[in-house]
């Protein structure tokens, strides 16, 4: 972990200013990486602002219809496999996983639904109420049992919410987070005027309830985290530790936050975790908690 600890020793200065410092001698390496992932987080940025007014409006097409392949793509054979559910982060839309939905839909997952949720909400625990209703009416019109859930940043957290809190481990196959400050951060204090952003911070009330003890849940968790991602402080905030819960927690190396829902390397690892075939380590039967690695920059 030689890596995040150099990181985590920089987190008083905000990203640009660390990877803009003179660092000498073994820190030189990841002050370039920071610059690419910085440079890279613009882009993504840029590229997300044209496509942001696409998302605005929530989804209508039904959820058994076949999602479109890209042009000279290969269409995989696909099999029963029960529909992904995205969820996208904090005053953002579903556009955020426009790349993901195709990678998806390339390796045979048709039913693929991108659920909104207002920027004007307030609370965690409202917005998991609401996804409960989404989840039971997608479950209906698709004849499924159970829901794979990807949720970036805040998404992953209000899907958590839904798991532990409301009973949606019945309903949660595999739930991927992807960025999502499981143990809160303290980053961007000024932000603290929205009571969503408070309860994302440690301490607040939710993280306290997500600490509870959640016995006999039946939701596999694979949580993605990067080793540059600028909104978790510390960083190892986006991973989940919770004795009762099966995880697996992966480092991301080389992206930063906004890259993790849109990033090649990043969308295959996601498929292989809902489809079963990515495995941490584990001990015995107990959860899982560390640690897979992906370098993809």
């Amino acid at each position: 972990m030689k890596v995040t600890q150099v990181t985590r020793a920089l987190l008083p200065f905000p990203p640009l200013y660390r990877a803009l410092l003179p660092i000498p001698g073994s820190l030189a390496g990841l002050s370039l990486a920071l610059l690419k992932a910085t440079a890279l987080e613009i882009a993504i940025l840029a590229g997300h602002l044209i496509l942001y007014p696409s998302g605005i409006i929530q989804e209508r097409r039904a959820p058994t219809q076949r999602l479109p392949v890209h042009e000279g793509a290969t269409q995989l054979p696909t099999e029963d496999k029960p529909p992904v559910v995205l969820l996208h982060g904090f005053i953002d839309n579903r556009s955020v996983f426009l790349f993901l939905r195709r990678s998806l839909a390339q390796h045979g997952r048709d039913q693929v639904v991108s659920l909104n949720y207002s920027p004007l909400t307030c609370d965690i625990r409202t917005a998991a109420k609401l996804l409960d209703r989404h989840i039971e009416e997608i479950c209906e019109r698709t004849d499924s049992d159970r829901v794979d859930i990807v949720g970036h940043s805040l998404g992953g957290l209000i899907a958590r919410y839904y798991v532990q809190r409301l009973a949606g481990d019945s309903r949660v196959r595999t739930l991927v987070t992807l960025g999502t400050p499981h143990s809160g951060t303290r980053v961007a204090p000024l932000a603290n005027a929205h009571p969503i952003v408070r309860q994302m911070r440690p301490g607040s009330a939710v993280m306290e309830e997500l600490a509870q003890p959640a016995p006999g849940c039946r939701t596999r968790f694979v949580s993605f985290w990067s080793d540059l991602d600028h909104l978790m402080d510390p960083l190892e905030a986006a991973c989940l530790e919770h004795p009762d819960l099966w995880a697996q927690n992966v480092r991301v190396s080389g992206i930063g936050h906004l890259a993790l829902p849109v990033h090649t390397a990043v969308a295959s690892r996601i498929r292989q975790a809902l489809d079963g075939t990515y495995h941490g380590t584990t001990d015995g039967d107990q959860p899982a908690t560390h640690d897979g690695g992906l370098t993809v920059a």
